[in-house]
Protein backbone atom coordinates (compact mmCIF):
# COMPACT_ATOMS: atom_id res chain seq x y z
CA UNK A 1 0.00 0.00 0.00
CA UNK A 2 1.54 3.34 -1.00
CA UNK A 3 1.64 6.38 1.27
CA UNK A 4 -1.03 8.37 -0.61
CA UNK A 5 -3.60 5.57 -0.78
CA UNK A 6 -3.08 4.59 2.87
CA UNK A 7 -3.71 8.15 4.06
CA UNK A 8 -6.70 8.58 1.73
CA UNK A 9 -8.39 5.39 2.92
CA UNK A 10 -8.03 6.41 6.55
CA UNK A 11 -9.51 9.85 5.87
CA UNK A 12 -12.52 8.29 4.12
CA UNK A 13 -13.10 5.76 6.89
CA UNK A 14 -13.06 8.18 9.83
CA UNK A 15 -14.24 11.71 10.38
CA UNK A 16 -13.62 12.75 13.98
CA UNK A 17 -11.68 15.99 14.65
CA UNK A 18 -8.07 15.06 15.42
CA UNK A 19 -6.62 18.45 16.41
CA UNK A 20 -6.39 17.51 20.11
CA UNK A 21 -5.80 13.77 19.73
CA UNK A 22 -2.60 11.97 20.74
CA UNK A 23 -1.65 8.69 19.07
CA UNK A 24 1.04 6.46 20.53
CA UNK A 25 2.76 3.79 18.45
CA UNK A 26 4.83 0.98 19.98
CA UNK A 27 6.71 -0.98 17.32
CA UNK A 28 7.92 -4.14 19.02
CA UNK A 29 9.68 -7.35 18.04
CA UNK A 30 6.50 -9.45 18.10
CA UNK A 31 3.72 -6.88 17.69
CA UNK A 32 2.83 -3.29 16.87
CA UNK A 33 0.44 -1.49 19.22
CA UNK A 34 -1.38 1.77 18.52
CA UNK A 35 -3.40 3.72 21.07
CA UNK A 36 -5.57 6.79 20.48
CA UNK A 37 -6.21 9.13 23.40
CA UNK A 38 -7.71 12.54 24.09
CA UNK A 39 -6.05 14.77 26.73
CA UNK A 40 -8.11 16.40 29.47
CA UNK A 41 -6.46 19.73 30.32
CA UNK A 42 -8.48 20.06 33.52
CA UNK A 43 -7.38 16.77 35.07
CA UNK A 44 -4.12 16.35 33.12
CA UNK A 45 -5.13 12.82 32.19
CA UNK A 46 -5.78 10.93 28.97
CA UNK A 47 -9.00 9.25 27.88
CA UNK A 48 -8.36 6.21 25.71
CA UNK A 49 -10.54 6.29 22.59
CA UNK A 50 -9.30 3.22 20.77
CA UNK A 51 -6.51 0.69 20.39
CA UNK A 52 -5.09 -1.51 17.66
CA UNK A 53 -2.60 -4.36 17.58
CA UNK A 54 -0.95 -6.44 14.87
CA UNK A 55 1.69 -9.17 14.85
CA UNK A 56 5.12 -8.07 13.65
CA UNK A 57 8.23 -9.98 12.62
CA UNK A 58 10.11 -7.12 11.01
CA UNK A 59 11.95 -5.82 14.08
CA UNK A 60 14.72 -7.32 16.21
CA UNK A 61 16.23 -5.66 19.32
CA UNK A 62 14.91 -2.28 18.24
CA UNK A 63 16.32 -2.53 14.70
CA UNK A 64 14.21 -2.81 11.54
CA UNK A 65 15.21 -6.07 9.83
CA UNK A 66 12.34 -6.24 7.34
CA UNK A 67 10.89 -2.93 6.25
CA UNK A 68 7.86 -4.28 4.36
CA UNK A 69 6.70 -6.51 7.23
CA UNK A 70 7.06 -3.63 9.70
CA UNK A 71 5.12 -1.25 7.44
CA UNK A 72 2.31 -3.78 7.03
CA UNK A 73 2.10 -4.34 10.79
CA UNK A 74 1.94 -0.58 11.39
CA UNK A 75 -0.86 -0.23 8.84
CA UNK A 76 -2.92 -3.04 10.40
CA UNK A 77 -2.50 -1.73 13.95
CA UNK A 78 -3.36 1.82 12.93
CA UNK A 79 -6.42 0.68 10.95
CA UNK A 80 -7.72 -1.16 14.02
CA UNK A 81 -7.11 1.88 16.21
CA UNK A 82 -8.95 4.10 13.74
CA UNK A 83 -11.89 1.72 13.58
CA UNK A 84 -12.28 1.50 17.36
CA UNK A 85 -11.74 5.22 17.98
CA UNK A 86 -13.40 6.84 14.98
CA UNK A 87 -10.30 8.98 14.50
CA UNK A 88 -8.39 9.48 11.25
CA UNK A 89 -4.76 9.07 12.29
CA UNK A 90 -2.17 11.14 10.46
CA UNK A 91 0.67 11.53 12.98
CA UNK A 92 2.04 9.42 15.81
CA UNK A 93 4.31 9.59 18.84
CA UNK A 94 6.67 6.65 18.49
CA UNK A 95 8.47 4.70 21.18
CA UNK A 96 12.03 3.59 20.60
CA UNK A 97 14.27 1.12 22.44
CA UNK A 98 17.00 -1.41 21.74
CA UNK A 99 20.65 -2.25 22.23
CA UNK A 100 21.68 0.73 20.10
CA UNK A 101 20.52 3.27 22.73
CA UNK A 102 23.39 4.99 24.59
CA UNK A 103 23.67 7.90 27.01
CA UNK A 104 26.31 10.11 28.60
CA UNK A 105 26.74 13.20 30.76
CA UNK A 106 27.46 16.62 29.28
CA UNK A 107 27.72 20.21 30.52
CA UNK A 108 26.43 23.31 28.73
CA UNK A 109 26.99 26.99 29.53
CA UNK A 110 25.53 30.32 28.38
CA UNK A 111 26.03 33.96 29.30
CA UNK A 112 23.01 35.81 30.73
CA UNK A 113 22.28 39.12 29.03
CA UNK A 114 19.58 41.75 29.50
CA UNK A 115 18.59 44.12 32.28
CA UNK A 116 19.31 42.68 35.71
CA UNK A 117 20.70 39.49 34.15
CA UNK A 118 17.45 37.73 35.06
CA UNK A 119 17.24 34.14 33.88
CA UNK A 120 14.28 33.26 31.65
CA UNK A 121 12.99 30.10 30.02
CA UNK A 122 14.69 31.24 26.83
CA UNK A 123 18.02 30.92 28.63
CA UNK A 124 17.21 27.31 29.52
CA UNK A 125 16.39 26.66 25.87
CA UNK A 126 19.75 28.15 24.90
CA UNK A 127 21.44 25.66 27.21
CA UNK A 128 19.70 22.83 25.37
CA UNK A 129 20.68 24.36 22.03
CA UNK A 130 24.28 24.42 23.24
CA UNK A 131 24.04 20.75 24.23
CA UNK A 132 22.73 19.85 20.77
CA UNK A 133 25.94 21.24 19.28
CA UNK A 134 28.06 18.58 20.97
CA UNK A 135 30.22 16.58 18.57
CA UNK A 136 28.79 13.11 17.99
CA UNK A 137 29.94 10.27 15.74
CA UNK A 138 28.21 10.49 12.37
CA UNK A 139 26.27 7.30 13.11
CA UNK A 140 24.61 8.69 16.28
CA UNK A 141 21.63 11.04 16.73
CA UNK A 142 20.34 12.80 19.86
CA UNK A 143 16.97 11.53 21.12
CA UNK A 144 16.64 13.32 24.47
CA UNK A 145 18.33 16.00 26.56
CA UNK A 146 17.57 15.82 30.28
CA UNK A 147 18.82 18.77 32.42
CA UNK A 148 19.67 17.38 35.86
CA UNK A 149 20.75 20.48 37.75
CA UNK A 150 22.03 23.99 37.11
CA UNK A 151 25.11 25.97 38.16
CA UNK A 152 24.72 29.74 38.46
CA UNK A 153 27.95 31.76 38.74
CA UNK A 154 29.65 28.74 40.30
CA UNK A 155 26.82 27.88 42.72
CA UNK A 156 25.69 24.32 42.00
CA UNK A 157 22.68 22.22 42.96
CA UNK A 158 20.11 24.65 41.57
CA UNK A 159 16.94 22.89 40.38
CA UNK A 160 15.02 25.80 38.82
CA UNK A 161 16.99 28.99 38.06
CA UNK A 162 14.16 30.90 36.33
CA UNK A 163 13.79 34.38 37.85
CA UNK A 164 17.23 34.32 39.50
CA UNK A 165 19.99 36.75 38.58
CA UNK A 166 23.45 35.86 37.34
CA UNK A 167 25.91 36.27 34.50
CA UNK A 168 26.82 32.66 33.69
CA UNK A 169 24.45 29.71 33.72
CA UNK A 170 25.57 26.10 33.31
CA UNK A 171 23.70 22.80 33.31
CA UNK A 172 24.57 19.16 33.79
CA UNK A 173 22.66 17.42 31.02
CA UNK A 174 22.06 13.72 30.43
CA UNK A 175 22.20 13.07 26.68
CA UNK A 176 20.42 10.04 25.19
CA UNK A 177 21.38 8.96 21.68
CA UNK A 178 20.37 6.28 19.22
CA UNK A 179 21.91 4.73 16.12
CA UNK A 180 21.15 7.03 13.20
CA UNK A 181 20.23 4.17 10.86
CA UNK A 182 17.86 2.65 13.43
CA UNK A 183 16.06 5.98 13.91
CA UNK A 184 15.92 6.76 10.19
CA UNK A 185 14.58 3.31 9.28
CA UNK A 186 11.90 3.62 11.96
CA UNK A 187 10.90 6.97 10.44
CA UNK A 188 10.88 5.39 6.98
CA UNK A 189 8.53 2.59 8.03
CA UNK A 190 6.08 5.06 9.56
CA UNK A 191 6.17 7.36 6.53
CA UNK A 192 5.59 4.43 4.15
CA UNK A 193 2.53 3.57 6.22
CA UNK A 194 1.15 7.02 5.34
CA UNK A 195 1.92 8.66 8.68
CA UNK A 196 4.18 11.38 10.01
CA UNK A 197 6.28 11.21 13.18
CA UNK A 198 5.03 13.79 15.66
CA UNK A 199 7.68 12.86 18.23
CA UNK A 200 9.97 10.01 19.19
CA UNK A 201 10.51 8.99 22.80
CA UNK A 202 12.62 6.40 24.58
CA UNK A 203 10.22 3.69 25.77
CA UNK A 204 11.51 3.50 29.38
CA UNK A 205 11.06 7.28 29.61
CA UNK A 206 7.50 6.98 28.30
CA UNK A 207 6.78 4.25 30.85
CA UNK A 208 8.10 6.37 33.71
CA UNK A 209 5.99 9.35 32.64
CA UNK A 210 2.91 7.14 32.46
CA UNK A 211 3.09 5.51 35.90
CA UNK A 212 5.44 7.53 38.15
CA UNK A 213 4.86 10.91 39.76
CA UNK A 214 7.47 13.67 39.78
CA UNK A 215 8.70 12.81 43.29
CA UNK A 216 9.29 9.17 42.36
CA UNK A 217 11.17 10.17 39.24
CA UNK A 218 13.28 12.61 41.25
CA UNK A 219 14.44 10.16 43.94
CA UNK A 220 14.75 7.24 41.52
CA UNK A 221 12.86 3.96 41.43
CA UNK A 222 13.09 0.57 39.73
CA UNK A 223 10.12 0.32 37.34
CA UNK A 224 9.36 -3.29 36.41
Amino acid sequence: MNTTSAAAKRQQRTSRNTSDIVVGLDIGTTKVCAIVAAPDERTHTLTVLGVGMAENSGLARGIVVNLDKTVQAIERAVEQAETTSGVAISSVVVGIAGDHIQSFQSRSAVAIAGAGHEISRDDLERLLDDARMIALPSDRVILHLFPQDYILDGQDGIIDPIGMSGVRLEANIHVVTGARTAVENLHRCIERAGLTVRDIILQPVASSMAVLDSAEREVGVALV
